[in-house]
Order: structure tokens, then C-alpha cells, then sequence
């Protein structure tokens, strides 16, 4: 697909061509997807020596937060996106960063208030803004709360101030415990970040974070192991973290708590009380569609034969001259045939309860056909369940994700 370039300044900018888009292809989309929107908010107090996110620091010595400014820019790049989505409904909305707290409650307000101008949303949205306790004040949580958003998402990582301090955390155990209890109160529903694996941490601190957490009784809880993830100062100067035997050990002991504490596991990382699981991941890991807004923010989004992914400038001064300028994208692509089932099975394989034939072609325009001779090999390896029409990864296919997704790449068929 050949994308036209213009220019601005030294940076080439994506226009894309809408009426490609609609032109005749090769897949055939019986629906469109479910539609979320992600608004990224680039700004950290303090980089994280494992981020590999598009975060920028902004401490107290550099100012004032550029808020107004930015939100003026989220608001161009959404009426530029308007042709791409127009008459879509949008079923949930998840503000990331970053550290979108940073932000006043006043700007979450405006900016929501800039979303319900511009697109329509279902009645019960889920509307999820990340929060990190080092920017917790008393009441900002429920001054949020009265702006629209529906569902917090508090980046705790560890109750250990140890392993806060190794993680390059800017809050403490007191911060961390006094802001989940906020949440508590201004929330129906919110999810709890935790993070194993941590430099020197041992099973017996693993188990300090997991009962202080459960004690919460937090409706959502996510918990990720600590990766090395390159361009990031933990890859310049790696710390001892568990080897991977230990690794699974930790991850046992977390199911097995978790689930004993009334949280199921129904993703890779995600536990949830019944009727609390995150509405927007799942529509990703669904295949479903989401555009993404501001620095660095990537977009899926279906049309009847073909399926793009987008990405927007990621330097945050540079994303806001384009998206005044109506140009917010850098990256632009159609999907090539032959990767869509390795992409829909990058996500769908992460759910417990996998996906249904149907589903696949339903959300990649492709006969299931398809990924047939990867799910042969997947169900003789033991990775895989098929029961009728639904197939899931196994308890094996969920310890060994990766080696389950690898068996859909392209040059594997």
C-alpha cells in the first residue's frame, strides 16, 4: 500500500489514503470489531530503570505540565481520525501513560469531555485512568472519579520498599497502601499492578507483597515479571533477578493465592473477582479494534478488506506540532495477509479461555483454514485444547506462551 509523504520541518508525515482503505482486497470482514480508544499521556515524575514505554521525565524543576497544550493537540488528533471511525461506537477508553495522574482532575475532565464531543460512546464505557501512588493526593482520586473516569489502575509494583527503591519507584509502602485505599472508596471497580521476579527478591517477599495485596480484596489484579527489555537502563546495568525455575515457582505461588483469595485467573497476568475483568484488554486480546491517540500511541483498525495498524509521533513536542497540524501519524501500514494469524494469535492465545473458530475469521477476514496446521501441531505438542468450535492453550500452552504463539508466525506455515 503506498502511503503519500509530506513534509514538516525534518519529519515526514503519513497522510493516509482513506479511499484505499476502501477500495476492494483480499479479506472479507463479515463486521467490524468492537472499538476502544487509548489517549496516551507521556509524562513521568521519574523514568523507570525497566520502562520501555514511551515516558518522558517532567520533575518539579521543569515547570509546569504542558496539559493544555497537549490536550489541544489530543483534540486535532482525534478530529483527523474522525473519516477512519466515523459512525463507530466506542466501548471503552483506557488512559495510559506515563503517568496520566500527573495530570489535574480538572484536564482529565476536558479531555473526556473533548472525547463525548467528538465520538459516541456506549451508556456503560469503561473509562480506565492509570495512577501511580507518587502522585496521590487526598480526594484526587475522587475528584477523577467526578470527571467520568470509571475504573483506576494503580501502579503499586511492590509493597517492599526495597524492591520499590530497586525499581526506581517514586512512592513508598505507606504511599502505595494509603492511595489503594482511595481508590477503594471512590471506585466500584479498580485494578492493583504488582510486579515478581524483582531484583533479590525471595519467595518468602513474594509472599509479604501477595498478603498485603489479597488483604485489599482489589476487584482486578494484574502482576507481570520483571523482563530486561532492551534501550532501557536495567539492559546497560542488568540486576540479579530469579532464574527461570524460580520465576515459575513465583508464578505458581501467585495462582494459587490468588485464585484461593476469589481472583480467577483469565489472562496470562490478569486475575479478576467475577464481573471485574477489564473490558478494554480484553477487546484486545480479542482482536478487537482501538485507536490510539496522543505521543507514540498505536491504533488497530479493521475496514472490510483489509485491517491497518497506525502509529503516532512518539517525542512529545513533535506530536503535538503535527496533530495541530492535522498529521499526527509517523507510521502507517495495512497488515500483510499472511502475518494476521500470527497477530490474532499473539493475543488470543494470552486468555484462558483461548477463542472461537468463528472468532478468527470473524475479526481477520480469513477462512480458519488458516491456522490449521498450526493448531495441529499445537494439540500434538500438548499446547492446545480444542473442544468443538473453541480452542484454548492448555495448562502446558500457558506455562510456554511463547512457544505456543511461535507455532502461527508466517515463515513456520
Amino acid at each position: 500500500m503506498t502511503i503519500p509523504i509530506v513534509s514538516a520541518g525534518s519529519a515526514p508525515v503519513v497522510v493516509p489514503d482513506l479511499a484505499h482503505l476502501m477500495r476492494p482486497g483480499t479479506l472479507q470482514l463479515a463486521a467490524l470489531p468492537p472499538l476502544s480508544l487509548y489517549v496516551h499521556l507521556p509524562w513521568c515524575l521519574k523514568k523507570c530503570p525497566y520502562c520501555d514505554f514511551n515516558s518522558h521525565e517532567w520533575g518539579p524543576a521543569a515547570g509546569q505540565l504542558p496539559e493544555q497544550a497537549y490536550l489541544d493537540a489530543i483534540c486535532a488528533d482525534m478530529e483527523s481520525a474522525l473519516p477512519l471511525i466515523w459512525g463507530r461506537t466506542i466501548h471503552s477508553i483506557f488512559i495510559g501513560g506515563g503517568t496520566p495522574s500527573l495530570f489535574s482532575p480538572a484536564g482529565i475532565d476536558r479531555l473526556l469531555a473533548d472525547v463525548r464531543a467528538r465520538l459516541k460512546l456506549t451508556p456503560d464505557c469503561e473509562i480506565t485512568l492509570e495512577a501511580n501512588p507518587g502522585t496521590f493526593e487526598t480526594d484526587r482520586f475522587r475528584a477523577f472519579r467526578a470527571a467520568g473516569v470509571t475504573r483506576l489502575s494503580i501502579g503499586v509494583q511492590s509493597f517492599n520498599d526495597r524492591h520499590l527503591q530497586a525499581l526506581g519507584r517514586v512512592h513508598n509502602r505507606a504511599q502505595a497502601l494509603a492511595a489503594v485505599a482511595e481508590a477503594a472508596q471512590a471506585f466500584d471497580t479498580y485494578n492493583l499492578d504488582l510486579m515478581y521476579a524483582l531484583p533479590g527478591q525471595t519467595l518468602a517477599e513474594l509472599e509479604e507483597d501477595l498478603q498485603t495485596a489479597l488483604a485489599l480484596a482489589p476487584p482486578h489484579l494484574s502482576i507481570y515479571h520483571l523482563t530486561i527489555e532492551p534501550n532501557t537502563y536495567f539492559a546497560k546495568f542488568p540486576p540479579a533477578i530469579p532464574e527461570d525455575d524460580m520465576a515459575y515457582t513465583m508464578l505458581d505461588q501467585i495462582t494459587a493465592r490468588a485464585e484461593a483469595a476469589g481472583l480467577a485467573r483469565y489472562e496470562v497476568s490478569a486475575y479478576a473477582q467475577p464481573g471485574h475483568r477489564c473490558w478494554h484488554n480484553l477487546n484486545y486480546w480479542q482482536f478487537g479494534d482501538y485507536l490510539g491517540v496522543g505521543a507514540g500511541a498505536h491504533s488497530k483498525l479493521s475496514f472490510a478488506h483489509r485491517v491497518v495498524r497506525q502509529v503516532r509521533f512518539r517525542e512529545p513536542r513533535l506530536y503535538m506540532d503535527n496533530a495541530r497540524a492535522g498529521t499526527p501519524v509517523a507510521q502507517h501500514q495495512e497488515v500483510p495477509r499472511a502475518d494476521l494469524p500470527f497477530e490474532f494469535m499473539l493475543n488470543a492465545l494470552r486468555l484462558k479461555d483461548g477463542f472461537s473458530l468463528p472468532q478468527f475469521a470473524e475479526r481477520t477476514g480469513l477462512p480458519a483454514s488458516a491456522i490449521a496446521r498450526g493448531l495441529a501441531e499445537a494439540e500434538a505438542k500438548g499446547l492446545l485444547v480444542r473442544e468443538l468450535q473453541q480452542v484454548r492453550p492448555s495448562d502446558k500452552g500457558f506455562d510456554f506462551l511463547n512457544d505456543l504463539q511461535a507455532l502461527f508466525l508466517a515463515d513456520s506455515a
